[in-house]
């Protein structure tokens, strides 16, 4: 075999390797981009939902943030008392009731369950936007809702999916 011919076999594998890294790159980016945006009804003071509207944007979602008072909105959506947070939040024709993580919401646009929606309630210590430092972080259930009752559809300690 002449040199010339092990440059060229080189430069072509060299070439494809390149054009693979280029083709592969929109692929890694794309799933960011194709995150809906989420609708988020707050109170005008609250602090923690601001942390976890950053939670969420780090993620890669898109956020529209209204303020105004959030307990009609939870009515009209159909939130359970119990299940009911601080601020409420709609994605994709779901709904979002306080600080549920990203990767949950994620998992919920995936799988695409029959609900209304995600819950975690009340303000559990360690939950995004509720991070206390020198706190240990609760335990807590995401939780699934909808006409067919409820289910726990992910259970955290802190940021930890247990």
């Amino acid at each position: 075999m002449s040199p010339r011919c092990a440059t060229t076999r080189r430069g072509v594998l060299g070439g494809l390797s390149s054009l693979m890294l280029a083709a592969a790159a929109p692929l890694r980016a794309a799933p960011e981009s194709r995150l809906p945006t989420v609708a988020v009804t707050k109170d005008s003071n609250c602090e923690c939902c601001e942390a976890w509207v950053a939670h969420l944007r780090a993620t890669g979602f898109p956020v529209e943030i209204t303020t105004g008072p959030v307990a009609p909105l939870k009515a009209k959506l159909g939130v359970p008392r119990e299940l009911a947070s601080c601020h409420t939040a709609q994605v994709a024709g779901y709904v979002v009731e306080g600080h549920v993580p990203a990767d949950t919401i994620v998992r919920l646009l995936a799988e695409k369950p029959a609900a209304v929606g995600l819950a975690v309630p009340g303000m559990p210590v360690g939950s995004p936007g509720m991070e206390v430092p020198g706190t240990e972080p609760d335990t807590y259930d995401v939780v699934l809702f909808g006409p067919t009752g409820q289910r726990t559809f992910a259970r955290y300690r802190g940021a930890t999916l247990l």
